[in-house]
């Protein structure tokens, strides 16, 4: 069956490229069967399933609006494309208020061959989650990492409920426009102290993105981060700084312990999860967040999201009922 989460994950281990968009269709469905269907798709990407970690390289790229992100991306996957790398992106959109659904389309802003069946790119709406992730779009990251060589996550905005894109991204580029007052907000927001590269756009501004550029430096520098790379870029033709940031991203995975990064992503992840259907009253009935943790990390490193929630679910449901009603 085409929509068998069992199957589709399966070919997703195999790198089955023709099967992400009825993947991202199931992990988009609300429906139970369909839930219980993407938790199957996920089991057969999770660790234990792969042998270790997904081959991709998960990258999340965000940045307050207008900063340029789109023709960024488009300059990105040109030059990912160049080097013969397979490329998925994800665009999370801001919800409407009134359908549910994305609201900007970032995927029309973003351009690619769609004759192109190395590349994937697809909107999905933030919902209400505050993190600027929805639930989909986390585990779509996790499944697709089993299939692309590069899969990439730009997130709504920027500020401090954006830092849920840690839980999810390897490496972490954060965007800002030359002279847009963006440094002293990251200093405020604490935003700094999650880019693993951070990269000023509109290089062809001149001086403009030079000062930007060196006070962000020296931001990180005051934060003690100062191996944090700040690479100024241009998209228009013809492009700069491409070819040095697409370097600096692949550097940072190089250097990373992608293993340690990864199954805390994951831990937290499913907290996360676990919270958002839960709230409060099931994260007492676990002794509390310091007790979920502890019962997380005794779990087998190899299992995905969704088993790691179903591990506190069980929890739940063989500790006290008293305190589950409270």
């Amino acid at each position: 069956m085409s929509d068998d989460g069992t199957v589709l994950g399966a070919r997703l281990r195999e790198r089955d490229l023709s099967a992400a968009p009825a993947a991202l269709n199931l992990l988009e469905s609300a429906t139970t069967a369909d839930r219980e269907q993407a938790a199957a798709l996920l089991r057969e990407v999770s660790p234990k399933a792969l042998g270790g970690e997904a081959p991709g390289h998960v990258i999340g790229i965000t940045g307050p609006p207008g900063a340029g992100k789109s023709t960024l991306l488009s300059a990105l996957l040109h030059a990912w494309r160049g080097q013969g790398l397979t490329v998925a992106m994800l665009a999370v959109d801001p919800s409407s208020r009134r359908s549910g659904g994305a609201l900007l389309g970032d995927r029309a802003r973003i351009e690619f061959d769609a004759a192109d069946r190395g590349v994937l790119i697809r909107s999905t709406a933030a919902g209400e989650r505050l993190g600027g992730l929805a639930w989909p779009t986390r585990a779509a990251a996790h499944a697709l990492a089993a299939a692309f060589d590069v899969v990439v996550v730009e997130t709504v905005g920027v500020g401090q409920a954006e830092t849920e894109i840690v839980d999810v991204a390897d490496t972490i580029a954060v965007v800002v426009q030359p002279g847009s007052g963006d440094a002293l907000q990251f200093l405020k927001s604490g935003i700094m102290e999650i880019p693993d590269v951070l990269v000023v756009t509109k290089a062809d501004l001149g001086q403009l993105a030079v000062r930007t550029q060196r006070d962000l430096s020296a931001s990180l520098r005051s934060l003690g981060a100062p191996s944090t790379p700040v690479l100024a870029v241009s998209s228009l033709p013809p492009p700069q700084g491409i070819q040095e940031l697409v370097a600096a991203l692949a550097a940072h995975r190089v250097g990373l312990d992608l293993v340690e990064r990864r199954l805390a992503a994951r831990r937290a992840g499913a907290l996360t999860d676990f919270i958002a259907e839960h709230g409060a009253r099931g994260l007492r009935a676990l002794g509390g967040r310091q007790a979920a943790v502890e019962l997380l990390s005794e779990q087998d490193p190899g299992l995905g999201v969704p088993a790691l929630v179903a591990v506190l679910e069980l929890r739940i449901e063989a500790g006290d009922a008293s305190a589950w009603r409270s």
